[in-house]
């Protein structure tokens, strides 16, 4: 799985080994750190293309993130795809987790669902949260998740 940086570089070491070697820089620097994991998918053609970011978020003095783009062929419905994305966040904060618990880094899985009804993403909504607050992350829908929102939206 490569990952890169917003400029475009690529991390040359797993996700976990640079997420690591992130938070010990940041530390070291005296920052304290908050990770937001989000993931954004868009169609394009018969292709469904994915991003995944982790958000590290400075306090009082902005963030950065790193990138993971991915296409599938696979044809979802709205409300697959909205879970599809959850799966990925997911599957990122688990692997991140041991990592974040033993540098008590706080951190919180974002869904591209919007809470208002009257949006077609709301009908994944009520299995998103039950899914990410039963793996034990917290969770944040539109409008407060902008790791998904903003920040995957902006790269997918």
């Amino acid at each position: 799985m490569q990952w890169h940086k917003l400029n475009g570089e690529p991390l040359d070491l797993p996700i976990e080994a640079a997420v690591e070697g992130t938070i010990k820089r940041e530390s070291e620097l005296g920052e304290h750190l908050k990770v937001c994991i989000g993931t954004d998918s868009q169609v394009r053609g018969k292709a469904t293309e994915f991003a995944t970011v982790i958000v590290f978020l400075r306090e009082k003095k902005g963030g950065f993130m790193y990138i993971h783009q991915e296409k599938s062929l696979i044809p979802y419905s709205l409300r697959e795809r909205m879970l599809a994305e959850v799966t990925k966040s997911i599957e990122i904060a688990y692997l991140l987790c041991p990592i974040l618990d033993r540098y008590r880094i706080a951190m919180e899985v974002h869904a591209d669902i919007n809470t208002n009804p009257n949006f077609n993403s709301n009908a994944a909504l009520k299995e998103a949260m039950g899914y990410i607050v039963g793996m034990g992350f917290c969770f944040k829908a539109k409008p407060e998740a902008f790791a998904s929102s903003c920040c995957a939206d902006k790269v997918v």
